[in-house]
């Protein structure tokens, strides 16, 4: 059996989540083949640390997606492992003392050195802001990170990916990480500004241009609010995929589903929508998948 198969007998399945996993796969593929959609791409920075990160940048890459919504905590996984940064399998059952006292970090069952994460980010960030410095002093967010994908080579890269595609990654949390957390150290010996009404800005009129809107959003948070917040311009988004873990029923927006978003026009009421419940590193996969082996057919 193909994963193409495997996914079309997940829609035969059916129940619970198996024919929410083929209905995603589905609106993804029309959405992406939808030449009036403007496609955003938001997740979280949690699944950057695992191999999902060649998933989404290979997206990215193929044209997929027209921008991206995400974390600092997504910029600074990606910067991590683009320039060397090592990463190791781990258990949820270690020791957090333990790992402390070695000088590891761990999220969830992914391993990370203290040299390899935090270190390697501020290098790369201070370097990079001498140089952006000398051209001029205030820069937008999605202006610095395709100047840091610039100088990134690894094919895996979110970064690099959205560099190569034109595609700019808006982070409206920068200072929530260690990237964005040198801005502010550095900023009385480099005096880098961070703009951040003009990404919001760009953001407005990418919504406001757009003919239909779709968006997939992956986990909840910053990236999932200002991706359906900004869509209230335009009525609402046309195709929205939710992948999460949160549930509804503490009135966060992180568990919040589609039909939620309609009352507060997030989404139209005539939108193409589902949720997937499930963890991510195992459904976006089987999903895009599935939309590549639409898109063949067509």
């Amino acid at each position: 059996m193909t994963v193409c198969e495997l996914v079309e007998k997940l829609g035969d399945s059916h129940g619970f989540m198996a024919g929410h996993v083929y209905r995603a796969s589905r609106i993804l593929a029309e959405m992406t083949s939808d030449p009036g959609a403007t496609r955003i791409l938001a997740f979280t920075g949690n699944i950057v640390s695992t191999g999902l990160r060649g998933v989404l940048a290979q997206m990215i890459r193929e044209g997929w997606f027209h921008a991206v919504i995400t974390t600092c905590g997504a910029i600074d996984h990606d910067i991590a492992r683009s320039t060397g940064g090592k990463y190791y399998k781990g258990d949820w059952g270690y020791d957090d003392s333990m790992l402390r006292a070695i000088g590891v970090h761990r999220l969830g069952n992914v391993l990370i050195p203290v040299e390899d994460y935090g270190l390697v980010v501020e290098k790369f960030a201070r370097r990079l802001f001498e140089e952006l410095v000398r051209e001029k002093k205030k820069w937008s967010v999605s202006d610095v990170l395709r100047e840091a994908g610039r100088k990134i080579s690894d094919k895996n890269s979110i970064l690099r990916a959205a560099y190569e595609r034109n595609v700019p990654v808006f982070v409206p949390g920068i200072y929530d990480g260690a990237f964005g957390s040198q801005v502010v150290f550095n900023y009385h010996s480099l005096g880098l500004e961070l703009d951040l009404i003009s990404d919001e800005r760009k953001i407005i009129e990418l919504v406001v241009s757009a003919e239909r809107l779709g968006g997939l959003i992956i986990g909840g948070g910053i990236s999932k609010h200002h991706t359906i917040w900004w869509a209230q311009l335009k009525e609402g988004l046309d195709y929205a995929i939710y992948i999460t873990t949160a549930v509804e029923y503490d009135g966060s927006l992180s568990g919040a589903h589609p039909r939620e978003a309609v009352s507060w026009g997030k989404i139209k009421p005539s939108a193409k929508n589902i949720v997937v419940y499930a963890d991510a590193t195992i459904a976006l996969p089987l999903i895009v998948v599935g939309a590549m082996c639409q898109l063949v057919k067509k």
